[in-house]
Order: structure tokens, then sequence, then C-alpha cells
């Protein structure tokens, strides 16, 4: 097998961590991958800001509920898909702002932002590092725009806590892949066929080292998904000069 591929398939997201800081050549590393990526026209349409700042962090923990893996990890970044250099571009070249705000400059942008931190990940656990995406900073946009004074045409989509794992979670069996690959078409009755990952999944459940329970993958999915969640999330769009057209 594959090196790269072998760590990709141990991948499970670490939650406890040593209270030892990454040095800064590992970072460095970690940030070059990230810009490695693809990127749609190569627009390059991110920033990434590590939260160094214990206090700021602090905050931002308090906000994602994650105080055990943001406070006590490597390093914490955030992922910002960030149209506002581009707009800097626009305004001195005297053009309009309008390719920036629609759902299409919205959807590159948050796409461009996601491979970048995807190749961040892998990075991080070729060097034997753990990950964890922090997507509770959704929980109050707002908030964390505020607290990183971000411009126009940013929006913070998710966090990255980095760092030594103490303890490394079991990896989680993924769906089969008849169930999320098809040819030629959506064939809706193969990819919707989740008997055998029921039983796959439940045994998982049943039998991991911790926070065992008696579900399976359908009813953990029904519980999500039974209330739409952080609802504030298109006026936070709004707000940053988007106009979801």
């Amino acid at each position: 097998m594959y090196p790269t591929i072998e760590k990709m398939l141990q991948h499970a997201s670490v939650r406890n961590f040593k209270p030892e800081a990454l040095p800064l050549e590992t970072k460095n590393l970690l940030i070059t991958a990230a810009q490695s990526g693809s990127s749609s026209n190569f627009v390059q349409a991110y920033t990434i800001i590590e939260i160094a700042d214990e206090s700021v962090r602090r905050e931002i923990a308090e906000i994602s509920e994650s105080a055990a893996y943001v406070n006590q990890t490597g390093a914490f970044y955030l992922f910002v898909a960030d149209w506002y250099r581009q707009a800097e571009i626009l305004r001195d070249h005297e053009q309009e702002l309008v390719a920036l705000r629609n759902m299409e400059a919205l959807t590159v942008a948050v796409v461009d932002t996601t491979i970048a931190a995807q190749n961040m990940a892998i990075a991080a656990e070729s060097m034997d590092l753990g990950v964890c995406y922090i997507g509770g900073i959704r929980n109050n946009l707002a908030k964390v725009a505020q607290i990183l004074d971000l411009p126009e045409l940013t929006v913070p989509l998710f966090g990255l806590s980095v760092g030594y794992p103490n303890f490394r979670n079991e990896v989680k069996p993924r769906l089969p892949q008849h169930n999320i690959f098809s040819v030629d078409g959506y064939d809706r009755q193969k990819l919707t066929d989740l008997s055998a990952y029921k039983a796959t999944s439940a045994n998982y459940y049943k039998q991991r080292t911790s926070h065992q329970k008696d579900t399976d993958w359908t009813q953990e999915m029904s519980q999500f998904l039974s209330e739409p969640r952080r609802k504030d999330v298109a006026n936070f769009l709004k707000q940053q000069g988007f106009t979801l057209s």
C-alpha cells in the first residue's frame, strides 16, 4: 500500500492532545502543505488564522463547545473563506465587487478553503500528529468574526486542532462503496440500501473503546437531522456581503 493512502485510511479525529506546542518548522510545513492544494482558477480564496493567544482560544473554545481539544493542542487554526483580497484588487482597478458576492463565488471560496484544510490534515497525520475539525465555531459566526476582526466577504468555516495525541480513537467504519459510488447516474436503490451499513455501524458503536451505545448510523442521522441547525448562518453570510443569489 502507498504510505500516504495507508495514513489516510487510519484517520480518526483526536480529542485528547498533549499540552505541547508544535515547533515553528512543523507549523510552516503545515501551512505550505495547505497552500499546495488545488484552487479554482487559482483564486486561492482562503485565509488560515492561527489562534495563538490563549484568551482568544478560550473564547473560541467556549463558542465551539470543544474546550478540551481547542485549549490543549499543539496548534489551533481557523480556516476562512476569503474574497477580501480580491475585493481590494478590484477596488484598485476601480471595478465593482458584484462577481464576488453571488452563491457561485461563495461556493468557490468554500471549496478552496476546504481543500487547503484537508491538505493540512493529511500532512499533519503523515507526521504522526493528530487532528480534529471544529465545526462548532459556526455556533456563533458573528462573534467569531468580531473576535478576529474579519472584514467583508470573509466567512470562518471551521477550526482545526493539530497536535501530539494522548489517545487515538478507533477508525470509524465508513459507508460501503456501493453507498457512495455510482456510474453514469444516481442509482437510487443501490446508494440508499443501508442494510449492511446498519449492522456494521451498530457493531462499531456497541464495541468501541469509549462512549459505547446501542444505536446505528441511520438512528444517529435521524436524531442529528431532526431539526435545522445554526439557522443564523444565512443571515451572517448576507451581513458579510454575499447575496446568496
